[in-house]
């Protein structure tokens, strides 16, 4: 089950996303967590000191060596250079297993914390007026498209703050998006924003409100989410050592048990494969019009394979042959 958490920047969606993925490591559960986003703080969230450097190489730093493992023998792409970010897997392609022996698990996948962490990569210098964040993400994008998950299977990214998260498709790409709400008035026009995007495509949101510290901030994420709200944690002095790099203590019980009902609200997701897919194929075309079309030199609607159905099935013929 793929798991996305997003919100205005400095709601702690970060955080959360941390927590929520030792939460499910801790369990048993297998799990990846990803850092999609801009600041890259989530493998510091889950434990790696402040003087200590992620090892695992970045996945945007081998997008191409990831595009040329995926596309297999996929007769519809020929070439990394045919293939973009939001090209969906077609027969001949390679499909993923969470933490599989393959070439994207085995050299990105770096454990912190007791979770498996793998890093989009910052934005450095060299993309600074020529780039745009986005363009890193592809490599997600590209692993969530050829990623075959099952039920008590775990995939966690930390996304991009703000509605910024809609400039992709990626947003359609997770059976559940958790929207971090802080009892403000501009975190809840965040709120807004995401949920009238989200509305237009039939993705599904629920909302975690955070930093919660009484009954008023309480009242007033009720009064403006509704029913929307899963869940809330208050305010955690667990949360606060760890930041401040004191490991000391646990979780307090109310914001665990918050942990709780986030996954059970994952958990009760139905594995939807075919609309997966149609988001794929819908949002692969726009792209391809757009820009992808212009940049490639191709009509890339033709990587579109109008026989393949994603999910187990397509996984189970691909090891048959």
């Amino acid at each position: 089950m793929r798991v996305a958490f997003v919100g205005k920047g400095g709601s702690g969606k970060t955080t959360l996303s941390a927590l929520f993925s030792r939460h499910l490591a801790r369990s048993g559960a297998p799990v990846v967590a990803i850092d999609g986003d801009i600041n890259q703080h989530l493998a510091y969230a889950l434990g790696l000191g402040e003087d200590e450097i992620f090892a695992a190489p970045p996945l945007s730093a081998r997008t191409g060596e990831i595009k040329d493992w995926l596309r297999g023998t996929n007769p519809r792409i020929p070439s990394r250079d045919a293939m973009v970010k939001t090209t969906p897997p077609g027969r001949g392609s390679r499909l993923l297993r969470l933490l599989g022996d393959d070439e994207i698990h085995s050299r990105h996948v770096q454990e912190v914390g007791g979770v498996s962490v793998m890093v989009t990569g910052a934005f450095d210098e060299s993309d600074l007026g020529v780039a745009c964040y986005h363009s890193k993400l592809g490599a997600v994008e590209l692993y969530l498209n050829h990623l075959v998950d099952y039920p008590g299977e775990y995939v966690v990214v930390d996304m991009t703050a703000g509605a910024d998260a809609f400039a992709s498709g990626l947003f359609t790409r997770f059976d559940m998006t958790f929207l971090v709400v802080e009892p403000t008035r501009k975190s809840v026009s965040v709120y807004r924003q995401y949920r009238d995007h989200a509305a237009e495509f039939g993705i599904p949101v629920a909302v975690v409100g955070n930093k919660v510290t009484g009954e008023d901030d309480l009242e007033f994420l009720r009064s403006h989410v509704g029913d929307d709200l899963l869940a809330h944690c208050e305010q955690s002095t667990f949360v606060r050592a760890q930041e401040q790099g004191r490991d000391e203590g646990e979780l307090e019980a109310h914001n665990t048990r918050a942990l709780d009902r986030l996954r059970a609200a994952v958990d009760a997701r139905p594995k939807d494969w075919a609309t997966f897919q149609k988001h794929a194929v819908e949002f692969h075309l726009r792209n391809a019009a757009a820009w992808a079309n212009e940049a490639t030199g191709e009509d890339l609607a033709a990587q579109v394979d109008p026989d393949f159905r994603h999910g187990p099935t397509a996984l189970a013929a691909l090891v048959r042959s």
